[in-house]
C-alpha cells in the first residue's frame, strides 16, 4: 500500500525540485538544501518531504527555523522546531534568532530580517538551495495583495518558483493547495504549531486569508485561488519580457558619462520607461521591497510631465531631480 494521495503530492513536488537543484549545480560533492521551517503545518510537510527524498539522492538535507522574536516563548519554540527537524533527519537543524526592525511595517520587516538570516544561514553552511513552504493559496494571497497595492504586473506576477541570489530559493508547493499540504501532516502525525499571527485581524494578509478570498469565492464561485494562481504565471512571463526590453534600452538611455537622458526615455514605451526608472533607483540603493509603484509614477512625471518641479524622495534617501535635460538619482 503507497503513502497517502497528499504524501505522494508533497514528496513528488519536492522530489522535482531536488533533481533541478542537481541539474542547476552540478559538483564534485553533494549539494546541501536547506528547508526553511517555522513549525507551521506547510514547513513542516516540506521538511518531512525533504528529509524522506534527500534519503534516495545525493543530496545532504538540513533545516533553518527563525525565531523572530515577536512573540512571548518563540526561543522555546524555534529550538523545539529545530528539534523536530533533527528527529526527521536533517543536519543541520539550526535555530536562529533575529532583531526585526520597522522599516515598511511588521509584515515587511519581519521577512526582511526573515530573508537575511536565510541567505546568512546559507552562506554560513554552504548550502545550494533553501527550500520555502508557500503554496498556491500564498500565491493568491500575494497576487491579491500587490493588486490592492496597485504595484503593476510585477506584483501580480506573484511569487517565483524559483527566486534569489543564483536561484537560491525553490518552492516546491506552489502548485499544490493549503489542504492537501495540512491532510499530509496529518496522515504522517506531524506535529505542528499554528502561528496566532496568521489569524490575527490585525495583519493584512491574515484579514485577506480568513474575510477577504472567502467572501471572493462566496461571491465568484470556487475557483478563485486557481484563476489568481494562473494570473500569477501569466504576469510573471509578461513582466519578464518587459524587464529583459528595459534592461536592454536601459544602456540607449544614457550618455556618455552614463547620466539618463530625459529625451530619450520619453521616447520609450511607457512599461518600459518605468522599468528603466526602477532598474536605476534602485542601483543607487532604494530597497525594491520599500519601491512602490507611486514612487516611479513621481519619478517618471520628471520626465512626461516636466513643470520644473523639485526633487523627489524616494525609499532608502534616495533622491532623483531632473536637471540639464539629465535625471539624476543619487543619495541625499
Amino acid at each position: 500500500m503507497g503513502p497517502h494521495p497528499a504524501v505522494a503530492a508533497i514528496r513528488l513536488a519536492v522530489r522535482r525540485v531536488l533533481h533541478d537543484v542537481l541539474t542547476d549545480h552540478t559538483t564534485d560533492h553533494e549539494p546541501l538544501v536547506l528547508v526553511a521551517c517555522s513549525g507551521g503545518a506547510d514547513s513542516m510537510a516540506l521538511a518531512s518531504a525533504l528529509a524522506f527524498e534527500a534519503r534516495k539522492l545525493p543530496v545532504r538535507a538540513g533545516g533553518i527555523t527563525v525565531d523572530h522574536g515577536l512573540q512571548d516563548g518563540s526561543d522555546t519554540r524555534a529550538t523545539e522546531v529545530a528539534g523536530r527537524m533533527t528527529t526527521l533527519g536533517l543536519t543541520p537543524a539550526e535555530a536562529v534568532t533575529v532583531t526585526v526592525g520597522r522599516e515598511g511595517g511588521p509584515e515587511a520587516a519581519a521577512r526582511d530580517a526573515r530573508y537575511a538570516a536565510l541567505d546568512a544561514a546559507a552562506e554560513r553552511h554552504g548550502a545550494t538551495a533553501v527550500l520555502l513552504g508557500h503554496t498556491r493559496d500564498d500565491q493568491a494571497e500575494t497576487v491579491l495583495l500587490g493588486l490592492a497595492r496597485g504595484s503593476g504586473i510585477r506584483s501580480l506576477s506573484g511569487m517565483a518558483a524559483v527566486s534569489g541570489t543564483s536561484g537560491r530559493y525553490r518552492r516546491p508547493f506552489l502548485q499544490l493547495d493549503r489542504q492537501t499540504v495540512r491532510k499530509a501532516c496529518i496522515a504522517q502525525e506531524l506535529a505542528v504549531w499554528d502561528d496566532p499571527h496568521n489569524s490575527d485581524p490585525a495583519y493584512t494578509r491574515s484579514r485577506l486569508r480568513h474575510e477577504g478570498l472567502p467572501a471572493l469565492e462566496k461571491a465568484l464561485g470556487k475557483g478563485v485561488v486557481e484563476a489568481l494562481a494562473r494570473t500569477a504565471q501569466l504576469s510573471r512571463d509578461d513582466a519578464d519580457a518587459l524587464d529583459t526590453w528595459a534592461a536592454d534600452a536601459e544602456t540607449a538611455v544614457r550618455d556618455e558619462a552614463g547620466a539618463l537622458e530625459c529625451a530619450k526615455l520619453h521616447g520609450l514605451p511607457p512599461a518600459v520607461r518605468r522599468r528603466v526608472l526602477r532598474r536605476a533607483v534602485i542601483a543607487e540603493g532604494a530597497p525594491a521591497g520599500s519601491l512602490f509603484a507611486r514612487h516611479i509614477e513621481e519619478v517618471d512625471r520628471l520626465i512626461t510631465g516636466w513643470r520644473g518641479q523639485g526633487a523627489i524622495n524616494l525609499p532608502g534617501r534616495v533622491e532623483a531631480r531632473r536637471q540639464g535635460g539629465r535625471l539624476v538619482i543619487r543619495q541625499g
